[in-house]
């Protein structure tokens, strides 16, 4: 926290298509590193952006939580003018506020809920594309939406997540509800949780749509959970059907 500073809340959306994720890096082309080249020039200093939660290569968000430290005091409605002016079109900040300086946007979130789409028609539209993952064939929802229940509650989610190259303090995860709908062609799986691990929404689609294709059991889910291993078989479905949708406090 910087003396005499103060706390800008922002939400952003972004079509996570264009860049490599979330987290800055040295290629410079994430959400994080461009909304920091944009603060940077609004308020002629290096600005730190703190993030919710990492997003990977071609996830979106349709509200990512973020917070940046300012020594600037405009109003709101001017940060959003200044750095939508700056941005690329692919990334927006779509509201902000000043918060107390006690928030931080990753450690005082609750939960977030993520969504997943698969488009299950013949013909993927090219408005959809990078936007869902085609699959040209029906699913069998009656098995989807019976295997969804079983991730609902506290579990031990190892067996649905990918090694980030550090180890997690805890793997334990709380699953307030799995939704599963259909409009038209296009199948959302909503998840509601109280935090999610690496690939963890990614890899838990791919079991789902494995059992709507009689490819996995839907009592291995359970197994996995119950046990906390890894086992063999796991598919993580691509990035572009995943969207943060929102982060809860």
């Amino acid at each position: 926290m910087i003396s005499n500073s103060r706390r800008l809340k922002l939400i952003v959306a972004y079509d996570g298509a264009p860049f490599a994720g979330w987290q800055s890096q040295s290629h410079s082309n994430t959400v994080q590193d461009h909304l920091e080249r944009a603060l940077e020039r609004v308020i002629g200093r290096v600005a730190r952006v703190h993030g919710a939660g990492r997003t990977d290569a071609g996830v979106h968000a349709l509200a990512q939580c973020a917070h940046v430290d300012v020594l600037k005091f405009l109003p709101t409605d001017r940060w959003i003018k200044a750095l939508n002016a700056l941005l690329p079109s692919t990334i927006r900040v779509l509201r902000c506020r000043y918060v107390s300086n006690d928030f931080h946007a990753r450690l005082s979130a609750k939960g977030k809920i993520y969504r997943y789409r698969i488009w299950t028609a013949p013909v993927l539209p090219p408005f959809e594309y990078r936007r869902a993952w085609h699959i040209p064939r029906p699913l069998d929802l009656r098995v989807v939406k019976t295997a969804a229940k079983h991730f609902v509650g506290t579990h031990d989610f190892a067996g649905f997540a990918a090694n980030r190259g550090k180890a997690e303090r805890s793997t334990i995860r709380t699953m307030n509800s799995v939704h599963v709908r259909q409009n038209g062609p296009c199948v959302m799986i909503e998840f509601d949780g109280n935090g999610f691990l690496y690939k963890m929404v990614r890899l838990m689609v791919g079991a789902l749509v494995k059992c709507a294709f009689g490819k996995m059991r839907i009592e291995e889910i359970t197994s996995r959970l119950h046990s906390g291993k890894i086992g063999s078989g796991r598919f993580v479905v691509p990035a572009e059907g995943l969207y943060l949708v929102r982060v809860r406090y």
